[in-house]
């Protein structure tokens, strides 16, 4: 590492720092990230600093470890990438030319170029490696958590369990709507399971043979299916493709669906004082 590098940063830091956050200010960047406080920005920024700062000891074990912590930090601000490396360019371009602004000896210039390619590059791949993975990992972890609630079988009466379906469905989902199903009939002991579909925008055939698939697998265990939630734009889709539903008890409305479950489990909704 260019001693000189290390000698000049150290003695303009604070106006490094200053310098560098008036010119993320022009990029533009910042204006995306208001979410959060003054504070909060200022304070991340020169930790960010810092962290390019401990790279002049070489240490890129160390470094990487850092460099983690901090990933995770943007990640969950919900700061763009750009805001890494657009940072770094801009702080080597700062220090370079604060370092060069007197210089005019070319060959000079081009060796110090050659000095910060060989400290900045480093950090640059490290930064976008451990940014990407933390992303990656955090999209991971959201996309669990949504497929774990993507499909709930929810019980709502004594052997009545509903399984409210909202969105797109694809093969994986249908294959964890399957599962759900099964595990939640023999967990909450459901004898009739309503699906319904009110906030499925689109049911071609790929979804209904999911769900009829389904009806027939609920019926393997021990219980009846109804398909509630059909809408007249579904119903006539339906009907266009020519898809059977004749083995499925189908409602246009959950709270029609509901009533025939109890009927179907020898009860029904009653108002308080009518006679039984």
């Amino acid at each position: 590492m260019n001693q000189n590098i290390i000698t000049y940063i150290d003695d303009n830091r604070e106006t490094i720092f200053n310098q560098w956050i008036e010119g993320m200010d022009e990029i533009g960047e910042k204006k995306e990230l208001k979410a959060i406080s003054e504070k909060v920005y200022l304070s991340t920024s020169r930790e960010y600093i810092n962290l390019l700062l401990s790279n002049i000891s070489k240490d890129m074990d160390n470094l990487s470890v850092v460099l983690t912590d901090f990933a995770e930090k943007i990640v969950r601000f919900g700061w763009p990438l750009i805001y890494v490396t657009e940072g770094l360019s801009l702080f080597g371009k700062i220090v370079f030319e604060g370092m060069t602004k007197d210089e005019t000896d070319d060959s000079q210039k081009v060796t110090l170029m050659y000095d910060f390619d060989q400290w900045l590059r480093p950090v640059y791949n490290e930064i976008v490696k451990t940014y990407t993975g933390s992303w990656e990992h955090t999209v991971s972890m959201q996309k669990i958590a949504l497929q774990e609630l993507a499909a709930p079988l929810i019980p709502v009466f004594d052997k009545i369990s509903v399984m409210p379906l909202v969105g797109t469905i694809d093969t994986e989902r249908a294959r964890q709507i399957m599962e759900n199903l099964l595990q939640g009939v023999v967990k909450h002991r459901a004898e009739v399971v309503l699906i319904d579909i009110t906030g499925v925008p689109v049911v071609d055939t790929m979804v209904a043979h999911h769900i009829i698939q389904a009806a027939e697998a609920v019926r393997l265990v021990g219980a009846k299916c109804l398909l509630v939630g059909i809408r007249p734009e579904i119903a006539q889709t339906i009907v266009n493709l020519g898809i059977n539903l004749d083995q499925i008890i189908t409602k246009n409305s959950l709270k029609k669906g509901i009533e025939t479950a109890l009927e179907m489990t020898n009860r029904k909704i009653v108002t308080a004082g009518d006679p039984e």
